[in-house]
């Protein structure tokens, strides 16, 4: 069971976390479901690492490995935005462009590994790395984070990143 939750659990709960930020985005989730969402993400993401280590030695898995590693500290840094009130704003921003970046770079990296899909993947990077461009411009005032240009980047963002993320749960 184990095993199968490894392997398939990321094809579901990607677009759920993104269909959940943006949820959050327009104000239908409050800020303790989303610290809460912090921990589980946290739990899941130590859950995957601890279990899936060793698979994650080789190959493509090996820059996913890095991405968890790594975004398990940006996550972290959410959780601590809703424990301090000095820098909040920033460690929430950091853990939701962090999120946004990594795992565009682990798409990247596993198109450059795999022939077969490689246009998958660099598509799925690309999208996904263009949405973050989106949102990022909208919180410096090309539009508004919960507005459309905000929210069109969250979506491309969850786009791209499902896009990957299924091909590789199908694939492999």
């Amino acid at each position: 069971m184990f095993q199968q939750l490894r392997e398939s659990g990321p094809g579901l709960l990607v677009p759920l976390a993104w269909l959940f930020v943006a949820a959050a985005a327009v104000g239908v989730v409050e800020s303790r479901s989303i610290f809460i969402a912090h921990l589980v993400m946290a739990a899941f993401i130590t859950f995957f690492l601890t279990t899936g280590w060793a698979d994650m030695s080789t190959g493509a898995l090996t820059g996913w490995r890095a991405v968890m590693v790594v975004g398990l500290g940006v996550t972290l840094a959410g959780v601590a935005g809703f424990l301090v009130d000095a820098g909040s704003t920033v460690l929430w921003t950091t853990s939701l462009v962090g999120w946004m970046l990594l795992p565009a770079a682990g798409l990247a990296y596993t198109g450059r590994l795999l022939d077969e899909a490689a246009e998958v993947y660099i598509a799925s990077a690309a999208i996904s790395g263009l949405g973050a461009v989106v949102y990022i411009l909208s919180l410096v005032g090309y539009g508004d984070s919960i507005g459309f240009v905000g929210l069109g980047g969250l979506a491309l963002v969850g786009l791209g990143q499902t896009v990957g993320i299924v091909d590789a749960v199908v694939r492999f």
